[in-house]
């Protein structure tokens, strides 16, 4: 199964001083004066090819390009750093733009692409028109930390990173497996977690998951390594590959809140996000909470992370210091509101651009 283009869409190699990206673009009907630039960053475990349908749909005269981050799609595959945070694919993404001769853009960023876009916003704020953030990863990373301040639980990142990742899942995606029959298949784990409504995607599901199934698998992409820890669950995040990018002791884009200027910023959730909430099943603490996850020592000591409280109280104080930001919530959609809400998802971002 390969993850196909749909009509309208077209891919190009984009040779950069970083990597060789594959970038998919929408022109915009005048190629030669577009009437904005959109550039849209996928999330951990698909590939650019997610956000077809959302390209597509903008406005005539908008240049839409979704990029494949390194390890992904048909991007080339080179190793994570992961104790630079998500700052591997952010640069990546700068280099990208290099290679097109863009300026300022507007960036959407998905889920763990919410926090790239972010550390481009923190690392080169001048690239930035504006950032529209669907379902973004905590400012402080997945996992392991309490509070709107985003406190770690300990010093290691106990339960976060590489170590973290369901191996059979892992195994499954590195093997192709496109089948539904367990819950650890990538189909599965499609409609049980990215979307509220995969009946809405019914057409476009072979596509969505020929996307995740180019997904590069080991210890310096997906999922990375682990190390051993004495905190509970017994294992902590390690320094190479994907996950690891976004344990706490790496990550924390909350900075933007001291930035000169500040692009308008656009946050679009699924209150039905069975990925990133304040109860999140991926969560080994909220895993634990449940008795999913035998031993958890209690929220005293591991407490589930508040996801959606830690970037909300980060947007708030980026409000307070002179930006702008807007919450939409949609009651019906899970992790992936371009697809559960397509319509809203579309308006709520080109009136974002002003468009």
């Amino acid at each position: 199964m390969t993850a196909a283009l749909f009509d309208g869409i077209d891919a190009h190699r984009i040779e950069t001083a970083r990597y060789t990206a594959n970038v998919l673009e929408r022109p915009a009907a005048d190629r030669a004066a577009p009437t904005a630039t959109v550039v849209f960053v996928h999330g951990n475990v698909s590939s650019s090819h997610f956000y077809q349908p959302t390209m597509l749909a903008l406005p005539a005269g908008v240049r839409a390009l979704a990029i494949d981050l390194r390890g992904f799609g048909d991007s080339e595959t080179k190793p994570v750093d992961a104790t630079r945070g998500l700052r591997d694919f952010a640069d990546d993404v700068r280099a990208v733009l290099d290679a097109l001769d863009l300026d300022a853009v507007h960036l959407v960023g998905w889920s763990m692409g919410g926090g790239v876009v972010l550390q481009v916003a923190l690392d080169a704020p001048e690239r930035v028109q504006s950032l529209t953030l669907e379902s973004p990863v905590s400012p402080y990373g997945f996992g392991g930390t309490h509070g709107a301040d985003g406190a770690r639980n300990d010093a290691d990142g106990a339960g976060t990173g590489g170590g973290g990742a369901n191996p059979d899942f892992v195994a499954r995606l590195q093997g192709g497996d496109t089948t539904a029959e367990e819950q650890t298949s990538p189909r599965t784990v499609y409609r049980t977690a990215y979307v509220a409504q995969p009946e809405r995607q019914a057409a476009n599901e072979d596509a969505w998951v020929a996307s995740m199934l180019t997904t590069k698998t080991g210890v310096d992409n997906y999922p990375g390594d682990g190390v051993a820890s004495e905190n509970w669950p017994g294992f902590a995040a390690g320094t190479r590959g994907v996950l690891n990018t976004m344990a706490p002791q790496h990550l924390d884009v909350s900075g933007i809140v001291d930035l000169a200027v500040k692009p308008p910023i656009l946050w679009v959730r699924g209150e039905k996000d069975a990925i990133v909430s304040d109860a999140s099943f991926f969560d080994l603490n909220q895993l634990g909470l449940l008795g999913v996850i035998p031993g958890w020592p209690g929220a005293d000591v591991a407490p589930p992370q508040p996801m959606i409280a830690q970037t909300r109280a980060v947007l708030d104080r980026y409000a307070a210091a002179g930006g702008t930001y807007r919450e939409v919530a949609l009651p019906e959609a899970g992790h992936a509101p371009h697809l559960d809400e397509p319509q809203i998802f579309d308006r709520e971002v080109a009136a974002h651009i002003g468009v």
